[in-house]
């Protein structure tokens, strides 16, 4: 007899089938909730939060190396005053001198510097427009901090600056403020700039500021120059 009969028989006398798992076996339809290698709702915010902190820590580091790349532009800074600048002559008479020194004096009492200077420029047009000119260079950190403390020396020696306000500072940067305060014959301008490497203030009677900051620019421009 062949064995296909064989086995047709033993199927048909009942014997029971093998038992091969006492779980049942799942072909199909597995919910995917159970599958371990499927994201999570934690895991997705982690990733999310691991990228953020991967661009916070990148925009971080670009703002650091901006920082940096300031100071070593800015650090190394000579201040010179001529004998003319921007159509104004140097005063040198011993008034003029001595009212710089002082100003330059108090400005060196304030602020550490490496150097300071101090100067008087007639302005040839109308000698009630004579600039006061005065300042010194330095390695500064935090350049804007130390322009509103010389403003505040400023407020102490001559009484206060009033109505603050950023001015453009031109093509050397930094930063650039002007305000008004008064004395002999009236309100007039006061601006002044600082820059990792610099600081400096400017007096400018019978100028209304946007005049005092265009001609302190021309000035910069001139008297200012990086190693």
């Amino acid at each position: 007899m062949s064995d296909a009969h064989r086995t047709a028989r033993q199927l048909d006398e009942g014997a029971p089938p093998l038992d091969l798992t006492d779980e049942p076996i799942e072909l199909g339809n597995r919910d995917p909730q159970d599958d371990p290698d499927r994201p999570t709702a934690r895991g997705r915010r982690r990733r999310v939060v691991i990228a953020l902190l991967a661009v916070l820590a990148l925009t971080g580091v670009g703002a650091l190396g901006a920082w940096g790349w300031r100071i070593v532009q800015q650090k190394d800074t000579l201040i010179a005053t001529p004998d003319t600048i921007a159509g104004l002559t140097r005063d040198d008479s011993e008034r003029a001198v001595s009212t710089a020194d002082y100003l330059r004096s108090g400005l060196a009492a304030d602020i550490q510097l490496d150097t300071s200077f101090g100067a008087v420029y007639q302005d040839p047009a109308d000698e009630r427009r004579s600039v006061l000119f005065f300042g010194g260079t330095t390695l500064l950190w935090q350049p804007e901090r130390d322009l509103e403390s010389l403003f505040g020396l400023m407020s102490d020696e001559t009484g206060a600056v009033t109505g603050l306000r950023d001015m453009t500072p031109g093509r050397l940067g930094g930063v650039m403020k002007c305000g008004t305060t008064s004395g002999e014959g009236g309100d007039f301008a006061v601006c002044g700039w600082a820059d990792h490497g610099s600081v400096a203030i400017a007096m400018f009677p019978f100028r209304p500021v946007d005049e005092a900051a265009g001609l302190l620019r021309k000035i910069r421009e001139t008297v200012q120059t990086r190693d």
